[in-house]
C-alpha cells in the first residue's frame, strides 16, 4: 500500500489526468449527439459498478433487465380445480377418525354436508370442517338433500344393514354415492342398489379403499404381469378382538365377522388372481361361552376354489390377536404384504430364487398415501373428468355373492358353488 506522503509529482500527475479523462468523457456523454468513438481514452475510462469490471462496448450486448413479456419459465398460479362435494352420512368412528381428517389431503375433494341422527354432535363437527348450519341433516329430513346444489356425492358410513335403504334415496335424490363395504347384506339388496344407480343416471362405487392405495396397487400389478410366475395359492387373515357393545356384535345390524373384515382378504383374493371363485367351503365357529358371540360367529374360515386351479385359506375373527397379512405363492416366488389391511404402515416384501445371487428377498420402498383421501379423489376425478369408476356396485355384488355361498355352506357343511351373474 502506498504511503501518501511518499507520492511523488510524476505519481501525482497521473492520478490527476486520468481522473481529468474521466470526467470529460461524463461530460461528452452528456453533451446531445457526442460520441466517444474512436476514442480509447473514454473506451478504457467508463464508469463501472462497485465490484464490475472493464467490458469493450462494441460487444455484443445482452438485455440486463428483465423483458416487458414474462419469462417463458415463469411458473403461475393456476386455478384451484373445482372440488367436489361429499355429504357423510353417520358420525361414527370411521367418519370421525378417518374420513373427515383425510379431506384435508383431498385435491379433487371437500365435505359439505353431513347426516346424522345426533344434532349436538353434528354441529360441533360441521363447526370443526367450516360446514355451513343449513347443511346438516338427519336421518327423517334426509331426502331434502335433492334441493342442495353443495351435494355431488353421499358417503353411506352406517351399519350395513342401513346400506341399501340410504344409497337407494340418494340415487333417488340425484347424488352420486359412495358406499361402505360390505355393499349390503344380501344379492337382492346390492342388485336394487345397481338398478336405482342406473335409473337415476348416477355413479355408484364401493369404499374398497385398498384399490386405491399403493402398496396394493403394486401387488396387482405384479400378479397381473405374472412377475413370479403362475400363481398357485393365497393365503389371507383379517382378525381384530372386538370388544363389546359394538354394531359389529349385532345380526340385525348385519354384523359379524366376513362382511366386516373377511370381505378384505376375500376382495383381495379376486384382485390378486383376476379371477371370479367357482366354489366355497366355509366353517365357522361360534362358542357358547363369551356373550360378545349371541348373534355372530366369532370366527370363520374358508377354502374358495378359482377356475385355473387357484386355492385361497380365508379366515376371520372378533376375538383374536390383531392378524393382517395376505401372501401370494406363485411358481417362482412369493409376495407377501403386511399388515395387508390396515390404514397404513403396510410393508411389501417379494421373495424368489436367483441362480446368481440364491435366495433374494426385496422389500419394496413404496411412498405410502392415505387411503380414504386416495378413495374419495378417485371418485370425485373421475366425476370430473368422464373416467370410469374402478370399484363399481357390481364389485360389491361379487363379494356379496361369495359371503351368500359361504353362509350356505355353513348352514349345509358342505362346499357350495358361488352363484355367477
Amino acid at each position: 500500500m502506498h504511503d501518501p506522503k511518499k507520492l511523488n509529482r510524476r505519481h501525482f500527475t497521473q492520478i490527476s489526468t486520468a481522473s481529468a479523462l474521466g470526467a470529460s468523457a461524463i461530460a461528452a456523454a452528456k453533451e446531445p449527439g457526442a460520441s466517444t468513438a474512436g476514442n480509447s481514452a473514454s473506451k478504457s475510462a467508463q464508469i463501472q459498478p462497485v465490484g464490475g469490471r472493464d467490458i469493450d462496448s462494441t460487444a455484443k450486448k445482452v438485455p440486463l433487465a428483465p423483458p416487458d413479456k414474462q419469462p417463458p419459465n415463469l411458473e403461475l398460479p393456476s386455478t384451484p380445480p373445482k372440488k367436489i362435494g361429499y355429504a357423510i352420512v353417520g358420525l361414527g368412528q370411521l367418519s370421525l377418525g378417518q374420513i373427515l381428517p383425510a379431506f384435508g389431503q383431498c385435491e379433487f375433494a371437500e365435505p359439505v354436508a353431513l347426516v346424522s341422527g345426533h344434532p349436538d354432535k353434528a354441529k360441533t363437527v360441521a363447526e370443526a370442517y367450516g360446514i355451513e348450519s343449513d347443511a346438516i341433516y338427519n336421518y327423517d329430513n334426509f331426502d331434502q338433500i335433492a334441493n342442495d346444489d353443495r351435494i355431488d356425492i353421499v358417503y353411506i358410513v352406517l351399519p350395513n344393514s342401513m346400506h341399501a335403504e340410504f344409497t337407494i334415496r340418494a340415487l333417488e335424490a340425484g347424488k352420486h354415492v359412495l358406499c361402505e363395504k360390505p355393499m349390503a347384506s344380501t344379492i337382492d339388496e346390492c342388485e336394487r342398489m345397481i338398478e336405482a344407480a342406473k335409473k337415476a343416471d348416477r355413479k355408484l362405487m364401493i369404499a374398497y379403499r385398498l384399490h386405491y392405495e399403493p402398496f396394493n396397487q403394486k401387488v396387482m400389478q405384479m400378479c397381473d404381469e405374472k412377475r413370479f410366475g403362475q400363481i398357485k395359492t393365497f393365503s389371507g387373515s383379517f382378525c381384530i378382538n372386538v370388544t363389546a357393545p359394538n354394531i359389529r356384535l349385532s345380526s340385525k345390524l348385519a354384523g359379524g365377522p366376513v362382511g366386516d373384515v373377511g370381505v378384505y382378504p376375500i376382495n383381495a383374493s379376486r384382485y390378486v388372481t383376476g379371477e371370479e371363485p367357482i366354489e366355497v367351503f366355509a366353517q365357522s365357529h361360534q362358542p357358547t361361552d363369551d356373550s360378545r358371540f349371541r348373534e355372530v360367529p366369532e370366527s370363520v374360515s374358508c377354502l374358495l376354489r378359482f377356475p385355473s386351479g387357484v386355492l385361497a385359506n380365508i379366515d376371520c375373527s372378533f376375538g383374536t390377536h390383531r392378524s393382517d397379512f395376505f401372501r401370494v405363492a406363485c411358481a417362482d416366488g412369493m409376495i407377501e404384504l403386511t399388515p395387508a389391511f390396515s390404514y397404513n404402515g403396510q410393508r411389501l416384501t417379494t421373495h424368489h430364487s436367483s441362480e446368481q445371487n440364491g435366495s433374494v428377498v426385496t422389500e419394496h420402498d413404496i411412498k405410502e398415501a392415505n387411503h380414504f383421501a386416495s378413495e374419495m379423489d378417485a371418485f370425485a376425478d373421475a366425476l370430473l373428468h368422464q373416467k370410469p369408476i374402478q370399484t363399481p356396485g357390481e364389485e360389491g355384488l361379487a363379494d356379496m355373492r361369495i359371503l351368500a355361498a359361504m353362509a350356505q355352506s355353513i348352514r349345509e357343511q358342505r362346499p357350495v358353488r358361488v352363484h355367477q351373474a
